[in-house]
């Protein structure tokens, strides 16, 4: 592969007018396709199987008026006095003039009215789906009720949830603290600007791609932000990378077109291999069998394939538009002069010897200080998120609020029972039991009564819970119905919503939770057994990737669902986690975990391999990659951060959970951990038996075939 990817190099640095070409225009056509076959992203989440997803489908075919979305907007009494029909009546009459409403119902003729008169609820309900209602229908319903004296409106539901979260200032200021990072790292504007411009062109070809296919594929909400988030971390850390082997062959004398030849097959093996672990992590996500899932896993993989693609192809084009401008000028000034003066031992080599020598207190208390941080995992739930756990100021946690201030909480997490058989008569008798074993669950507040179709063989019965939608109780109390109208013979009886629904996803992802887990931990220890051709270094890298994993985990699960110091990360609400966040922070933790282990590991094998001592070769695996591995993390952090920022509860516990784990991976566990381990282990942690040696293929991600190389590419430079 080393040789593969040094002619690639070689051949896009020769060629670089014609790749950067290349890129462009295939930049241009993305990007004229997204605008015109994009398409909206859904906030709906889909479980295919389960029972909530197949009362669902049974409801919009019964009942083909509730196949809309549907949105509750909540009036309050701005006095002591009670809501008067009068008062009620402009609001109903304006939610009803909305484009596209079918129908809004009044409240006292519903006897949707809390029980001190103050609070009203207008069911409103759309014609169209969610994803496909306008701007102009969501503003004019957010509009309804506003500015009537004596009132205070809250239109909430559906037309106010949901939709992409917004991409803005908070993004920009990750890329900025990334921009001068690569700045201080590299001491030079140009390899800077180079290496963000050339991250960012593909990122940009990523994301166009990816809106392109919105038109005809659908993706959750989230995941546009998710494949940026991801594509502009490795984008700029895989530049990074080659890039500063560039400028080490560029240092040590190299020709410019060989030393980006040589700098693609070195540290491009390391970016294909890291690339690659990360694609086939994400693609993973496939297997738990949610469609939400695996779109926002493809979507992700995507975007970093053409990062992958991007810096084996474009980068050494641009660097040959660069040439020695990517070395600080002092170096291309005055090269003769700084090399006769002794230069200054690097950080790295000095913190690698602290290192081996505090080894086992090191170890010590670094397993048992992640240990320590990950025992609020123990505590962690898992939900769909719900408005009572968006920003206070936004329109949906408004009704929210306004919704539990006057009803109570369970008004906000609603259950539908679908009743099916074969005859009117059947579906009454059905329903009608059902009613009466539901209002005696515990943790039911009240059921309405049952509503038939035209055809009488579908009834629906609404069940208000006692607790919110992400309670504990309340995912008790759906259980316990299910398990009560199991009892019911003669017509099927199912129960949905979507509190329900996300019950169902949450207990079906953390069922999948720990298969996954073993899916990734195996697939490290393989894959690093071909790279490093080593039982103990795979074993090991996987045992901290689990410390990584869990001390994530557990600072996730005590800012964002226990509370502490969560207003330094703008939490208003702690509660569960977000479902998938834990098998989505597993898949790509994993992928960028790699990256770190290969580019350090890689260069102690290296030196081992070359007749240095296990210690000595730790030394310089750290002292050599330090700088580059603590840029890396740095931008991956900065860059994570940035989402923090941002309003939505989903986007921000993703960006916080990967740059906390992105921050212990790097620093405790590859520049620390790591090495104390491979003192200890000595020679032993690269001993592989030799029938599983002759058997395992040589990847070459050192580089090691190159030594052959240059001599060939003369004769391919004399031809060309």
């Amino acid at each position: 592969m080393a040789i593969l990817l040094y002619r690639l190099g070689r051949s896009s640095f020769h060629r670089r007018g014609r790749v950067v070409a290349v890129w462009l225009l295939l930049l241009a056509l993305l990007g004229g396709a997204a605008a015109a076959f994009s398409g909206s992203t859904s906030s709906e989440f889909k479980m295919p199987g389960t029972e909530s997803q197949r009362a669902m489908t049974t409801l919009r075919q019964q009942f083909p008026q509730a196949g809309g979305a549907t949105g509750t907007i909540v009036i309050a009494s701005a006095t002591a006095q009670k809501l008067t029909p009068d008062q009620v009546e402009p609001v109903v009459s304006q939610a009803a003039a909305v484009p596209g409403v079918l129908a809004a119902v009044d409240p006292f003729a519903a006897r949707s009215i809390s029980p001190d008169g103050r609070y009203a609820l207008v069911q409103v309900q759309f014609s169209a789906k969610v994803t496909d209602l306008t701007d102009a229908q969501r503003e004019a319903y957010k509009n309804v009720g506003q500015g009537l004296e004596g009132l205070r409106v809250e239109p909430g539901g559906e037309p106010v949830a949901g939709g992409a979260p917004e991409v803005g200032s908070s993004e920009a200021l990750g890329v900025l603290v990334a921009a001068v990072v690569l700045v201080v790292t590299f001491g030079s504007l140009v390899a800077a600007g180079m290496t963000m411009v050339n991250a960012l062109v593909g990122v940009g070809a990523g994301m166009a791609g990816l809106f392109a296919l919105t038109g005809v594929v659908e993706l959750n909400s989230a995941a546009p932000t998710l494949a940026l988030m991801l594509g502009l971390a490795v984008g700029i850390d895989y530049s990074l990378f080659i890039t500063s082997r560039y400028r080490q062959f560029l240092a040590e004398g190299m020709d410019a077109r060989e030393a980006a030849g040589r700098a693609t097959g070195t540290a491009g093996s390391a970016v294909v291999f890291a690339g690659v672990t990360v694609i086939i992590a994400l693609a993973g996500l496939s297997v738990v069998g949610i469609p939400f899932l695996t779109a926002m896993g493809l979507a992700a993989a995507a975007t970093v394939a053409v990062a992958v693609a991007v810096a084996l192809t474009l980068l050494p084009a641009v660097l040959g538009f660069a040439g020695e401008r990517v070395l600080p000028r002092k170096h291309r000034a005055g090269q003769a002069e700084s090399s006769r003066r002794a230069p200054r031992e690097a950080f790295g080599f000095r913190w690698g010897r602290m290192v081996i020598r505090l080894r086992v207190p090191i170890l010590l208390a670094g397993v048992l200080g992640l240990g320590a941080l990950a025992l609020p995992m123990q505590d962690m739930r898992l939900a769909l998120p719900d408005a009572g756990t968006a920003a206070e100021d936004s329109p949906a946690r408004r009704a929210y609020d306004l919704t539990s201030e006057g009803f109570g909480p369970g008004f906000n997490g609603r259950l539908i029972a679908v009743v099916t058989a074969a005859d009117k008569e059947a579906t009454t008798a059905a329903a009608a039991r059902a009613a009466k074993l539901i209002t005696g669950t515990e943790g039911v507040l009240a059921v309405a009564p049952p509503q038939l179709n035209a055809s009488g063989t579908a009834a629906l019965l609404a069940v208000i819970p006692t607790g919110g939608p992400t309670d504990a109780a309340t995912e008790d109390a759906v259980h316990a119905i299910r398990d009560k109208v199991a009892t019911i013979t003669g017509a099927d009886v199912s129960l949905t919503g979507v509190t329900a629904i996300g019950i169902d996803i949450s207990e079906k992802l953390s069922d999948a939770l720990p298969v996954y887990l073993l899916l990734v931990v195996g697939l490290s220890v393989l894959l690093l057994m071909l790279v490093f051709r080593s039982i103990l270094v795979p074993i090991k890298a996987a045992a901290g990737f689990l410390l990584t994993v869990g001390a994530t985990f557990g600072i996730t699960v005590a800012v964002f669902q226990q509370g502490h110091l969560a207003d330094l990360v703008g939490v208003d609400t702690p509660g569960p986690l977000v479902s998938f966040l834990p098998i989505l922070l597993i898949g790509i933790l994993f992928g960028l975990a790699m990256d770190y282990q290969v580019f350090l590991v890689s260069r102690m094998r290296e030196d081992y391999v070359h007749g240095d001592t296990p210690q000595q070769a730790t030394v310089n695996g750290l002292g050599h990659n330090a700088r580059v591995v603590t840029a890396a993390a740095l931008i991956m952090i900065a860059v994570f951060g940035g989402f923090v920022l941002m309003d939505d509860p989903i986007i921000k516990s993703i960006g916080f959970a990967l740059a906390i784990g992105v921050f212990i991976d790097a620093f405790v566990v590859r520049m620390t951990l790591v090495p104390a381990v491979m003192s200890l282990l000595g020679r032993a942690a690269w001993w592989l038996p030799r029938g599983l040696d002759r058997a395992l293929p040589n990847l070459d991600i050192e580089g090691e075939s190159l030594t052959t190389a240059p001599a060939t590419a003369e004769r391919e430079h004399s031809m060309a």
